[in-house]
């Protein structure tokens, strides 16, 4: 039940509904994946009209608080992070500590390598180049989200070799040294995580996971080439399309 002397209790009721479930979440008291009372039983708990508690639920439910599941009820979820960097050039942990979260870097592998012939061509070098080849596991709230390998140029960079990544960021780095990202191209699969990548994600063999391959460019120079694999059950992504064409008329 609301509380009458509570200061916010001239808000709508719908949005004080909203803020206690969200509380009970918050709290533990609603467990990820129990499925919450009935909007009848939450109705009758809060004393007010079903659409009411309705309207509190599904504000919950699209900032991802809350999923309707069908023939069973409203359940608590998992808050999926979403993820702007598919419109907006910004690191990890930059990104991470705008939405108020904590993120940490841990690095898995860092060395000198040949580039493979995959690897050439992605980056745009002859094969045998030599290349840093980089692992880091990121983590949000010490739960692990990402696992990204990233190629660079080592005669681009050679000043990289004695860089510590788990306490600085790549992107500053390169904007530091004059050669600031400014446009990547991105491809993303779904598909199922492996064994391997399972035991560093804390996920589940065969859980989905987004797939993305990165090409990142200052001006119009190829410098980075890296294989990013996201958590599915704890990432969303946010893409931004703008029709800049007056002439389309598609339905």
């Amino acid at each position: 039940m609301l509380n009458k002397d509570d200061e916010k209790n001239k808000l709508p009721l719908h949005i004080r509904i909203k803020e206690d479930i969200f509380q009970k979440i918050q709290s533990g008291y609603y467990e990820v994946d129990e499925i919450i009372p009935t909007e009848m039983k939450l109705a009758d708990l809060y004393k007010v009209s079903r659409p009411t508690v309705r309207q509190a639920i599904s504000s919950l439910v699209t900032e991802g608080y809350l999923e309707r599941k069908k023939r069973k009820g409203t359940m608590v979820c998992n808050k999926k992070i979403n993820q702007e960097f598919t419109y907006i050039i910004q690191g990890f942990e930059s990104e991470m500590l705008k939405k108020g979260l904590m993120p940490k870097t841990k690095v898995l592998s860092f060395k000198s390598d040949v580039a493979s012939s995959e690897v050439s061509s992605a980056l745009e070098l002859k094969e045998g180049s030599n290349i840093f080849k980089l692992i880091r596991l990121r983590y949000i709230e010490n739960e692990p989200v990402l696992l990204v390998t990233t190629y660079l140029s080592a005669d681009m960079f050679p000043s990289f070799k004695d860089v510590d990544f788990e306490k600085n960021s790549l992107y500053k780095l390169m904007l530091d040294l004059g050669t600031p990202i400014t446009s990547i191209k991105r491809k993303l699969e779904v598909i199922k995580s492996d064994e391997t990548t399972s035991d560093l994600l804390n996920i589940k063999k065969n859980d989905p996971i987004f797939y993305f391959h990165s090409y990142a460019y200052t001006s119009n120079t190829l410098v980075e080439y890296s294989i990013s694999k996201y958590r599915g059950d704890m990432n969303s992504f946010i893409f931004n399309i703008s029709n800049t064409n007056d002439n389309l008329n598609g339905r």
